[in-house]
C-alpha cells in the first residue's frame, strides 16, 4: 500500500491512499461470498450462487462498495500509523479509483489532534483564600433555621401581608370568558413569592378573610403558553384563611428542639464550625480549580474547531438530558426563554474551549510524566461512577463492555491523575 500525506493547513490532513490490485480482488472474493450469504436467489441455496449471478442480482456497485468497505477501515488505520496522525473523529473520505481491474485509491481527509507545548505545570504558586466565617454569616443561619422551624397559623381580623400565606379561590377571565389553567380552589399562594403572573399578589395585600377582590394583570410578552401571552386578565379572587409565620424564640429550648445541644451558646458554636469547614471546602475547590487553570493557561495549543464543536454537542446532550428529568425538553425550553440552538450553542462556546484545552493538557502531561492507570485506580474510577449514577458496579461494567469504553474509562483515570499531580505540587500563596 502506497501512503502519502499532504498538510492543508495546521489541522487538516489529506492522505492518499494506494492498494493493489491484488488485494482489490481478494477484497471483491469476500464481498461476494458475504453478499452471497445473504440474499435469496431462485435456484440456488444461499451462498451457493455464482458471482456473475450474485453480481448481476445486486449489481457491480454493491460488490464494488462492499470491498470498500472491507478495505478501507485496516488501511487508514494503518496510514494513520504509517504518518503518526492520532485524528480528532471521522474522516472525510472521497474515493478516487474503485474498480475490479485497478488499484483502489481514495483519499481521507483527517484533522489531527494538536500538538500541546506544555509550560510550567508544577510548583505553581496559587492564592487560596479562606473566607472567615462572622458573627452575621451565623447570625443569618440561626435565622434560616427558624425560618424553616417556623408555625404557620391562622390569624383573625388582619390584613393580607408581604410574606402571608393566604388561601384563596381564583377564577380568571380574558374579554370576559373564562380561560383553561385559569382557575383554583383552597390555593395556598404566598404573598411576595412571585409565583403568580407580575402584579396578581401586589393588589391582593391588604385584604381581609372572606373578602373578594378584583385582580386586574396582564400575561407577560414571553408567557410560556403563547396563546395568553401578552394579553389583559380579570380575576375573581375570594380570600379564605390568611396564615402567619409564628417564628421560635432564639432560645435555649430552640437550641434543644433542633439539634443535640442544651444552650443557643453550644447550637451557635456548632454552626460556626460547620460553616468554617464548609469554607475551607471551598477555598480548597477553588484553590485546585485556580491551579489546573494555571497550568492550562501556561500551555500553547492550536485547537481546531471541530473538537470545540463536538465538545458543545455533548454539552448540549447533557443539558437535555437533565432538562428531561425534570420533565422539559429542549425544544420547550428554548421556546420558553426565546432562544434558539444557535444561540445556546454560542453560550457554552466559552466554556467548552477550556474544557477541551483543559483536556489536551492534562494528556499532555500524562505522556510526560509517563503515568499509568493501575486496575486498583480503574476499580475506584468505576465505584465512582455507579455511585454518581445510583447504581450498581456490575451495570456500570456492563455499559462499558457493551459500547467499549474501556479506554474512555482508563483515560478519565489518568486525566484526574494528571489533575492531581499539579494540584500536589503546588504551592499555596
Amino acid at each position: 500500500m502506497k501512503v502519502t500525506a499532504e498538510r492543508i493547513d495546521n489541522h487538516k490532513t489529506v492522505l492518499n491512499l494506494e492498494i493493489p490490485q491484488e488485494e482489490v480482488a481478494k477484497a471483491l472474493d469476500k464481498a461476494y461470498h458475504k453478499l452471497a450469504n445473504q440474499v435469496n436467489i431462485p435456484g440456488f441455496r444461499k451462498g451457493k450462487a455464482p458471482r456473475k449471478v450474485v453480481e448481476t442480482r445486486v449489481g457491480k456497485e454493491a460488490l464494488l462498495d462492499e470491498a470498500f468497505e472491507i478495505l478501507a477501515p485496516a488501511a487508514y488505520n494503518k496510514a494513520l500509523a504509517e504518518q503518526a496522525i492520532d485524528p480528532v473523529g471521522r474522516p472525510e473520505i472521497e474515493v478516487v479509483t474503485l474498480a475490479e481491474d485497478q488499484p483502489l485509491v481514495f483519499k481521507a481527509t483527517v484533522v489531527k489532534k494538536p500538538e500541546v507545548t506544555l509550560g510550567q505545570y508544577k510548583e505553581l504558586a496559587v492564592e487560596k483564600t479562606v473566607a472567615p466565617v462572622t458573627d452575621a454569616d451565623v447570625d443569618s443561619e440561626l435565622e434560616k433555621r427558624r425560618n424553616r422551624n417556623a408555625k404557620m397559623v391562622v390569624v383573625e381580623d388582619a390584613e393580607l401581608q408581604q410574606s402571608d400565606l393566604a388561601v384563596i379561590d381564583f377564577k380568571g377571565f380574558i374579554d370576559g370568558i373564562p380561560f383553561e389553567g385559569g382557575e383554583g380552589k383552597s390555593y395556598p399562594l404566598e404573598i411576595g413569592s412571585g409565583s403568580f403572573i407580575p402584579g396578581f399578589e401586589d393588589q391582593l395585600i391588604g385584604a381581609k378573610t372572606g373578602e373578594e377582590r378584583q385582580v386586574n394583570v396582564s400575561f407577560p410578552e414571553e408567557y410560556f403558553v403563547a396563546e395568553l401571552a401578552g394579553k389583559a386578565a380579570a380575576f375573581t379572587v375570594n380570600i379564605h384563611d390568611i396564615k402567619r409565620k409564628e417564628m421560635p424564640e432564639l432560645d435555649d429550648e430552640f437550641a434543644k428542639e433542633t439539634g443535640d445541644f442544651e444552650t443557643l451558646a453550644e447550637l451557635k458554636a456548632d454552626i460556626k464550625n460547620k460553616l468554617e469547614q464548609a469554607a475551607e471546602m471551598k477555598a480548597e475547590r477553588e484553590f485546585r480549580t485556580a491551579g489546573i487553570k494555571a497550568a492550562v493557561d501556561n500551555a500553547t495549543l492550536d485547537i481546531p474547531e471541530v473538537m470545540v464543536e463536538n465538545q458543545i454537542d455533548n454539552m448540549i446532550q447533557d443539558f437535555d438530558i437533565n432538562l428531561q428529568q425534570r420533565g422539559m425538553k429542549l425544544d420547550k425550553y428554548l421556546e420558553y426563554t426565546k432562544m434558539d440552538i444557535a444561540a445556546l450553542r454560542d453560550n457554552y462556546r466559552e466554556s467548552a474551549l477550556y474544557n477541551v484545552k483543559t483536556d489536551l493538557v492534562l494528556e499532555a502531561i500524562v505522556k510526560a510524566e509517563e503515568l499509568t492507570a493501575t486496575p486498583e485506580e480503574m476499580q475506584q474510577e468505576v465505584q465512582s461512577m455507579a455511585m454518581n449514577y445510583q447504581t450498581t458496579v456490575e451495570e456500570i461494567m456492563k455499559v462499558i463492555r457493551e459500547t467499549g469504553r474501556f479506554q474512555a474509562l482508563q483515560d478519565s483515570v489518568l486525566r484526574k491523575k494528571a489533575a492531581q499531580l499539579i494540584i500536589d505540587s503546588v504551592a499555596a500563596k
